[in-house]
């Protein structure tokens, strides 16, 4: 579980990064030794937090929960962003060490 930002909530209720990292270990702990546990998690993972924290998930948080069979990477991909528009050549000159004076009027170099 990848816990990021400061605190989501969800019908009055909170869960801050601590307390997801909390649930987390918690789930990883049951798991070692609780074969059905572990079952659980990895088939519904909303359920087997269920049985760990008395408070529901953040409406939108998802969990996944994976097999540590080796060769697993879990990339996160970034929040998409709006269509990237090219820079004009004024801004290309400005990104480029060029000088603006105090209205941000390009000023060429003498």
């Amino acid at each position: 579980m990848q816990v990021r930002g400061t605190v989501e909530q969800v019908e009055g209720q909170q869960w801050t990064p601590s307390e997801a990292s909390r649930v987390e270990m918690e789930m990883k702990k049951r798991a070692l030794k609780d074969p059905e546990f572990r079952a659980l998690a990895l088939k519904n993972p909303q359920a087997a937090v269920a049985k760990i924290n008395s408070k529901p998930l953040p409406k939108g948080f998802k969990i996944k929960v994976v097999e540590n069979d080796g060769a697993n990477v879990v990339i996160v991909l970034p929040d998409p962003v709006g269509r990237v528009q090219e820079l004009s050549e004024f801004d290309l000159e400005g990104v480029a060490g060029g000088l603006l004076d105090r209205n941000n009027n390009n000023v060429k170099k003498s």
